[in-house]
């Protein structure tokens, strides 16, 4: 196997990880990318393009990076924010009057960011096409019922928080999620990151075929760790329960290999992007990448203050939330616990940590059964954590 690309000194071990997450832990096709106060200085790939293909992965190929995306798709509501659009204790009902119905008339801004809404499952799931069609998703979520009383507990939104998040950007700004991240966020920063991928992108094949992937050490469970707990278990093999109906908002879920899956933006769970894409977004959050910087430093702080902890309803460990990023913690290790970010379910991650100035984007097309806290990408951020420790 080839590995590509570059790595600064005083970050090998990251290139030594990679290469063992092929040797041992099942990769077929990867790229890694990690920053520091805005310079690139680590820029990997490897294996195959499609993760049942034979054709290299490239500089430039590109991955569905599941509920990565919704670390990307926060900033949307909080740049809304820091430039006086979007008022974050304002309820959802003051820029979306549908949304009121059935006892949301409580439901902050906020609450949509940091899983407090109490509005992880639809009652009635959406068909793989309606899934496609933009109003559908917001107009299911409007017409639901709280599972639990607003503000008063936590459970992670699986899929519902990417459409209560794009409605409310469509009402303020009159475009969608994807849209707005192409016009102020990937366009500016010259990103290969796409929230619903254009038609010359799709058609110049910079997207490979994803697809679920087992090893020795994954086949068993579908929890957050290697040997989950029992609890963790059983909650996803309960149709009943709000872990199961969470995940199936969307029944069946869609071939995330179709192209037209690919065109739509599902700020959830369907963006696409390289390793260096991802990275570069974080990055520019917390530092100025050439002359660029999207947030504030308080608003910095916004997203990595802790805003919801301990139990989840959804996902049943212990979570932490700021307002829309996961935030360091057992369930998924960042670097440390200023870091904030998000995984995607079975492989990408992306965070950015502003103590040690470091940005990182890991995107995979071999998927795994784990939630938050895939063996592959936690290999990544442990050589990440030694080469960034001071002297």
């Amino acid at each position: 196997m080839d590995v590509n690309g570059t790595v600064a000194e005083g970050f090998e071990p990251v290139g030594d990880a990679f290469v063992r997450n092929f040797e041992a832990l099942g990769d077929r096709g990867a790229a890694v990318a990690v920053y520091r106060d805005g310079r690139k200085v680590v820029d990997l790939w490897a294996g195959t393009r499609d993760v049942d293909g034979t054709e290299p992965w490239e500089r430039g190929t590109a991955q569905i990076m599941r509920s990565a995306t919704k670390g990307v798709a926060a900033a949307v509501p909080l740049l809304l924010r820091q430039r006086g659009e979007l008022d974050l204790d304002a309820p959802v009902g003051e820029y979306w009057p549908e949304f009121k119905a059935r006892g949301k008339e409580r439901v902050l801004v906020r609450h949509v960011l940091n899983h407090r809404a109490g509005l992880p499952v639809l009652d009635r799931p959406l068909t793989p096409d309606e899934a496609l069609r933009p109003s559908k998703g917001p107009e299911a979520v409007a017409a639901q019922a709280p599972v639990w009383a607003p503000g008063t507990d936590h459970g992670y939104h699986a899929l519902t928080y990417g459409w209560m998040l794009d409605e409310l950007v469509r009402r303020v700004t009159g475009m969608g999620t994807g849209e707005w991240i192409a016009a102020e966020i990937a366009g500016p920063l010259g990103l290969d990151l796409w929230l619903g991928l254009p038609a010359d992108e799709e058609a110049a094949g910079r997207t490979g075929r994803v697809g679920r992937i087992e090893t020795a050490e994954s086949g068993t469970g579908a929890g957050l760790r290697l040997r989950p707990k029992r609890s963790v278990t059983q909650a996803y093999d309960d149709p009943a329960s709000l872990t199961r109906r969470a995940f199936a908002a969307i029944t069946p879920f869609p071939d995330q290999n179709d192209p037209a899956y690919r065109a739509t933006a599902l700020p959830a769970t369907n963006g696409i992007a390289t390793a260096d894409g991802l990275a570069r977004f974080y990055a520019a959050l917390i530092s100025e990448v050439d002359g660029a910087r999207l947030f504030d430093p308080a608003t910095v702080e916004l997203a990595r203050t802790e805003e919801s902890a301990g139990p989840d309803r959804v996902l049943v460990v212990n979570t932490r939330f700021g307002l829309g990023y996961m935030l360091h913690g057992s369930a998924s290790p960042l670097l440390g616990p200023g870091s904030f970010g998000h995984p995607g379910r079975g492989g990408a991650l992306g965070f950015a940590d502003p103590e040690t100035g470091i940005a990182f984007g890991y995107v995979t097309n071999g998927f795994r059964k784990t939630v938050t806290a895939d063996p592959r990408a936690q290999a990544l951020v442990r050589a990440v954590r030694g080469a960034a420790a001071p002297a």
